[in-house]
Order: structure tokens, then sequence, then C-alpha cells
């Protein structure tokens, strides 16, 4: 008697198969767009740290400019004098 009511159990609940279908393609458009946006993310990281090691180059630049133009600046006031 319980195999009888489990057996019928089963078919009251009846899905379509297009349904299934349907969750599936819904299922492989997330999973792509999930990978599509980790790429994303992977892709926006290491643009980060490139850009990082290049904002730190042009600092260091920018340090050694102010330096050599202080040393400028100080020949040309003392060559002024001289004069």
């Amino acid at each position: 008697m319980v195999v009888g009511e489990v057996i019928n159990a089963s078919n009251v609940v009846e899905v379509p198969l297009w349904l299934i279908g349907n969750l599936g393609r819904i299922a492989l458009w997330l999973s792509a767009a999930g990978v599509i946006i980790f790429l994303w993310i992977v892709f926006q990281v290491i643009n980060l740290i490139v850009n990082r090691k290049k904002r730190k180059a042009l600092y260091t630049i920018r340090g050694d400019l102010q330096r050599v133009e202080k040393k400028i600046d100080k020949l040309l006031k003392n060559s002024n004098k001289k004069k």
C-alpha cells in the first residue's frame, strides 16, 4: 500500500519537459554571465596592479625632476649674482 501511494504521489506532480528545457537554458545563460563577470573582475585586478606600478614609476620620475629643477634654479641664481 505504501508503495502504491508513493507511485501515485509521484504522478501528481508532472513537470512539462519544455519547462525543464527552459530552466536548463536559463542556467546556461547564467553560468556564461558568471564566467564573463569573473573574467572582467580578474582583468580589472590585473589592470589595477599594472597601473599601480606605473604610477609609482611616475611619482619617482616626478621627484627626480623636482630635484633637478631646484638644482638648475640654484645654479641660475648663482650665475646671475656673479654677473
